[in-house]
């Protein structure tokens, strides 16, 4: 009987899985960490949204199984959702389909679509799940840049040209969760003709498609003339509404990808808590002042964290959008690596961030740091962040 598991066998140690180790050590020692690690909201869902998940759970006959392709309900309201956001018509029965958050429709979706030894470009730095999830489904993945400029178009085109087999899938995702990048419509309609063209299916993650600031909207991708022929989008209700804990996302687009997923969720689930299906649809059809309110709240941490950090002599980028900033290691610091450096960070100034290299070899020299502590602990933060630096300076 053998141990050595071939999926098992293609997964690397989760490197940013070594700083939340250290950084619950640090806690569970009783040092006060300011976590700008882990992108997890710290504020709650709306009233009426848990309130309704109460309501409904109250009920005897909602505590059978679900749909895994979701109650009729909220497909139709992620539907509008499309409809009012993005001018986009969808069929709630054959073109939106329930996933218990993006990051798991995105790996079932992978499991659904992918052959052992296909070809899938994805975005280097990016998400573990953009590789991983198609790595586990069996893939090989062949890297592409996250900068949308004409680097990224000939890395595409090169690797049409000189890759065998010839790729199958391209994953995109902006705004772009670690790097913060984004793009506009006409980049859309440039890439869904590249992939008509080469026939190639893309995955679009649209999960931070709310947190855009500065008053200008991040586009979908199925605004894109052609784009059901090729695409399917995935988009969450962790950030828009503060419900991460929650898992609820949805895949929407091309019926065949649609059918694909939707058929292999039926083998694997039986789709999220009907109460919480139900609370998400309060959240999708009632007021939507939380939206804004999550946006305005998003835009003045970074503000904060922006100018403060700056103070204190690391030279923040500022993101267009998601509830991220991507930087580049302080001056002086570039030979410790994103790894070492965050360990550093969290050891002698308490402050937790992300290393970049745990989002692939692009990102290595970067850390992801997340706004997800209020104004008075990301200046705390910059003041801790001003010490260290000026610490090892002597």
């Amino acid at each position: 009987m053998s141990d050595e598991f071939y999926r098992i066998k293609r997964l690397p140690p989760y490197v940013i899985a070594e700083v939340n180790a250290m950084r619950h050590a640090a806690r569970q020692a009783g040092r006060d960490v300011i976590d700008l690690g882990m992108g997890n909201p710290d504020q709650p869902p709306p009233q009426h949204v848990i309130d309704k998940l109460c309501e409904v759970a109250g009920k005897p006959g909602a505590h059978g199984y679900s749909q895994s392709k979701g109650i009729p309900g909220l497909r139709k309201a992620q539907a509008k959702y499309y409809q009012t956001r993005f001018g986009v018509d969808l069929d709630p029965e054959s073109e939106v389909v329930v996933t218990m958050g993006s990051k798991e429709g995105l790996s079932s979706m992978a499991t659904a679509i992918t052959a052992p030894g296909d070809v899938v470009l994805a975005p280097s730095p990016s998400y573990p799940i953009h590789t991983f999830g198609f790595i586990i489904a069996g893939a090989t993945i062949r890297s592409v840049p996250t900068t949308p400029d004409e680097r990224y178009w000939r890395a595409l085109d090169s690797a049409m040209a000189y890759t065998v087999p010839r790729p199958t899938v391209l994953v995109v995702n902006y705004p772009s969760n670690p790097t913060a990048e984004v793009v506009d419509a006409e980049f859309y309609q440039r890439l869904v003709d590249w992939a008509r063209e080469n026939k190639v299916w893309i995955m679009s993650d649209l999960a931070y498609s709310e947190l855009y600031y500065d008053g200008r909207p991040t586009p979908s991708i199925l605004q894109a003339e052609g784009a059901k022929e090729v695409a399917v989008e995935f988009t969450s209700m962790s950030k828009t509404y503060s419900m991460a804990g929650w898992r609820m996302g949805f895949a929407v687009g091309n019926r065949t990808l649609i059918s694909a997923l939707t058929r292999v969720k039926s083998y694997l689930d039986y789709g999220a808590f009907t109460p919480i299906q139900a609370a998400a649809c309060a959240a999708l059809n009632g007021p939507q002042d939380v939206v804004e309110q999550n946006r305005q709240r998003y835009q003045r941490r970074r503000d904060v964290m922006v100018e403060s950090f700056a103070r204190a002599g690391w030279d923040i980028p500022v993101p267009a959008a998601s509830m991220f900033a991507w930087a580049p290691l302080p001056t002086g610091f570039e030979h410790m690596g994103s790894l070492e450096f965050s360990k550093q960070l969290l050891e002698h100034a308490g402050v937790a961030v992300a290393a970049g290299v745990g989002y692939g070899e692009e990102g290595e020299g970067f850390v992801r740091i997340a706004m997800v502590e209020n104004e008075q602990r990301i200046r705390q933060a910059a003041r801790n962040v001003k010490k260290f630096l000026a610490e090892h300076a002597r």
